[in-house]
């Protein structure tokens, strides 16, 4: 009888410390991500270095380069977690859903709202990649990597638009795509909220009035609220 109960003890013990090693590491790689977003939008890209990321964050470099192998995997970390919003679910899982509904307006308020979300998080960080891209070759290829991601979700959208038969006559899924894609650039946020000092939720109905506007059947009047 001791000895089970020995046995069944160190089992549980070995779970607990595997647990806790899981939550520690879960710690540390939090920290590293939120002082690496600090430290990036603050110095910019070139000037911040995996050491710098790892003093601030209180962990060693070496755990930092295990864990994301460099500076580009920071970002790309970095971006996955701003895509996903703060919702329970991804955001972009959130976006996809809206096109299963019937009112396009609806639909596309509802993308407002999501840009409205996840915009503050992602749009510095892709300005910030397109910056480095120009003489880095591995956040060249990142920046381009979730550009072309977020083009082809725009495509979708569009033709959901398009086969819906909700855009005015004329507008190809290319067209539809294109103006989806603007609206939703990390420059077009950055114009009217950090520029012109816009909030991200008078944002997020501008990008919904825009695309409505621009694409649909009988297009709404803006009118822009405080």
């Amino acid at each position: 009888m001791s000895m089970d109960v020995e046995s069944g003890k160190g089992k549980a013990d070995r779970r607990y410390d595997a647990s806790g090693r899981r939550d520690r590491a879960r710690q540390q790689h939090q920290a590293a991500l939120d002082a690496a977003a600090r430290l990036f939008l603050e110095r910019g890209y070139s000037a911040t270095t995996v050491e710098s990321i790892a003093l601030a964050a209180g962990v060693s470099a070496a755990t930092v380069y295990k864990s994301y192998g460099g500076k580009v995997g920071i970002v790309r970390s970095l971006c996955e977690r701003a895509l996903r919003g703060d919702g329970a679910e991804p955001a972009e899982e959130r976006s996809d859903a809206l096109r299963s509904g019937d009112d396009p307006r609806s639909v596309i308020a509802g993308w407002g709202t999501l840009a409205a979300e996840v915009a503050p998080r992602v749009s510095p960080l892709m300005l910030l990649l397109r910056t480095a891209a120009e003489t880095d070759s591995e956040a060249a290829t990142l920046y381009a990597e979730v550009a072309d991601a977020r083009l082809g979700r725009m495509a979708a959208n569009a033709r959901y638009l398009v086969d819906g038969g909700h855009v005015r006559p004329g507008v190809t899924i290319e067209e539809a795509r294109d103006v989806l894609w603007m609206c939703t650039s990390p420059e077009f946020y950055d114009l009217v909220v950090r520029q012109r000092g816009w909030s991200p939720q008078r944002y997020g109905r501008l990008v919904a009035t825009t695309i409505t506007g621009s694409l649909l059947q009988s297009g709404e009047r803006w009118v822009p609220r405080h």
